[in-house]
């Protein structure tokens, strides 16, 4: 039996309305049968915060923010906020009848973690993606990284990769975060605190429980790295044959200038909880 192919994107950096919007028209058109199963990795260009789908915008400081030089975008994904720099972000979509999204979300969260952590062993780092007890003592805050989720990857006991996932139109997507270097506490410098004391109690708890590629081996891996050996983990590991493409569908851009224009670049969606 012949390997089934998914097409592999790698398409470079963009505003994180736009992020968002290619995530949507991806999903969309592998909804229709339009376009086979698609892993994609992306970056981000100027560094964005990310909201979840239901996070209240109050958790921003949009003055603080707009003095960082940082963008807003609002995830059609659920989850806490996650300041997108220095890092490979990935999607992965697919109808929602393959087998590799089959049961609920904490299972399919379980399956298309494995690659990631093959991936990561090929880096040289020891990862782990367990099931999780709810919370982590009682702190419930606005960063992503201060709490791991259900089979999200770890290292020393550390977040490393956060992933939030979505059901819609017939399909799935599932995008997260491997942050390749820098200071993942900087995100609480746009967010919002009733003073400065819990801002460095927040930024303290991020330092405590989340982590970096380059932190955890002691070495730079490049972001053309991370997404060579995290593609050919994902193809091995799922036993699959992935089939660069250089660039969206016409349709796909099409849908993706229309979602970011009309949606994820506005105040109505961004500000909407």
């Amino acid at each position: 039996m012949s390997a089934q192919t998914w097409r592999l994107l790698v398409t470079g950096s963009a505003t994180g309305a736009m992020n968002m919007a290619i995530d949507q028209a991806i999903m969309e058109a592998v909804a229709d049968g339009r376009v086979p199963p698609t892993l994609r990795f992306y970056a981000w260009d100027p560094p964005c915060l990310s909201l979840g789908y239901t996070q209240p915008i109050a958790d921003i400081d949009l003055e603080r923010l707009r003095a960082c030089g940082w963008h807003l975008v609002r995830r059609m994904t659920g989850g806490r906020a996650i300041l997108h720099t220095d890092e490979l972000t990935y999607s992965v979509a697919v109808r929602a009848d393959e087998p590799i999204v089959a049961g609920d979300i904490v299972s399919s969260y379980r399956r298309l973690s494995s690659p990631f952590v093959e991936g990561l062993r090929r880096l040289g780092a020891e990862p782990e993606a367990d099931k999780r007890a709810d919370g982590a003592g009682g702190v419930k805050g606005p960063v992503c990284f201060e709490v791991p989720s259900h089979y999200e990857i770890t290292l020393d006991g550390k977040k490393l990769i956060g992933s939030a996932q979505v059901r819609k139109f017939g399909a799935v997507l599932q995008h997260g975060t491997l942050p390749l270097t820098g200071d993942l506490a900087r995100i609480c410098d746009a967010l919002a605190f009733a003073d400065d004391t819990q801002r460095a109690e927040a930024r303290a708890r991020v330092y405590q429980r989340a982590t970096t590629l380059e932190a955890a081996l002691g070495r730079t891996v490049t972001w053309d790295e991370a997404a060579a050996v995290i593609s050919a983990a994902f193809a091995d590991t799922f036993g699959l044959r992935l089939e660069p493409a250089a660039t969206l569908t016409p349709d796909e851009a099409a849908r993706a200038d229309v979602l970011c224009a009309e949606q994820y670049a506005t105040e109505d969606w961004n500000g909407r909880f």
